[in-house]
């Protein structure tokens, strides 16, 4: 068994944060463990409640997790306070060695907020540039670089700018664009586009937690970054796609995360 390790916030709606991350990296042969930073109560509509994991916790589960079964890849998300930030950064560049995704999450699909503003500094001193990857949508993106972006060549300027905080590389995300979806890969040398069409749905709770757990699942499979990137951006293509025909929920519904099952897993309705 390959282990992968999450480190993020739990949804109760099981569409974003931990639970979508282990359903991800189940869906793609590996064995998810997690590190919950934080408690919510939201469902497809809304966040209504948010509660931090003390930090003392965070890193006892950490501790715990690398003491018995290291995971061969790490990926974060919803990190919601400085300290939280700042505990889960100490830790892991003391047990460095393996790929690290850090998904900035800032927001839930609904606009609700799910970072505290001095998070976001300690976000760039300390863990970003210890990162293989960081996965910034373009509200993120805007809010790390400082800038704001209407196109593709935006995206560009701020992925070199988000290059300067320190990370091994940088892919900003087109699902926020007016353009079809297309993602910046950005790696201080050069610019990979990766395609994607945008499909018209409004089920897209948790596609950020869901592309960069399959990232990290890939990475901890042996495959590179780009490699890594091209066979995640399939798999999240055809969970949306699922999605979209097969929907729960009465507001932003969750991705189909095991959609290349078939009908043994049946709809989701």
């Amino acid at each position: 068994m390959i282990p992968v390790l999450t480190v993020a916030g739990s949804d109760s709606s099981g569409g974003a944060g931990i639970q979508a991350d282990l359903k991800t990296f189940a869906a793609l042969g590996t064995y998810g463990m997690s590190c919950i930073c934080a408690l919510t109560a939201q469902n497809t509509k809304g966040v209504t409640m948010v509660v931090n994991t003390p930090d003392d916790m965070v890193k006892a589960q950490l501790e715990a997790i690398f003491d018995d079964i290291p995971p061969r890849a790490v990926k974060t998300g919803m990190l919601s306070s400085a300290s939280i930030v700042e505990t889960v950064a100490d830790f892991l560049a003391s047990h460095g060695g393996r790929p690290l995704i850090v998904d900035p999450v800032m927001a839930a699909t609904s606009g609700a907020v799910l970072l505290e503003k001095d998070a976001i500094e300690v976000y760039k001193k300390k863990l970003i540039p210890l990162s293989t990857l960081i996965t910034p949508n373009i509200p993120e993106a805007e809010i790390l670089s400082g800038m704001k972006i209407s196109n593709e060549e935006d995206m560009k300027k701020a992925a070199v700018r988000l290059m300067d905080l320190g990370p091994a590389a940088v892919l900003v995300k087109g699902g926020h664009s007016v353009e079809d979806a297309r993602d910046i890969l950005y790696d201080g040398h050069q610019f990979r586009v990766f395609e994607g069409k945008r499909i018209r749905t409004e089920n897209t709770h948790g596609t950020g937690c869901t592309l960069s757990s399959a990232i990290a699942a890939e990475m901890a499979r042996g495959l590179s970054l780009v490699e890594a990137l091209g066979e995640a951006k399939k798999y999240m293509d055809g969970a949306i796609r699922r999605a979209a025909v097969d929907s729960l929920g009465h507001g932003h519904g969750p991705v189909h995360h095991f959609w290349f099952y078939g009908e043994h897993w049946g709809h989701m309705e």
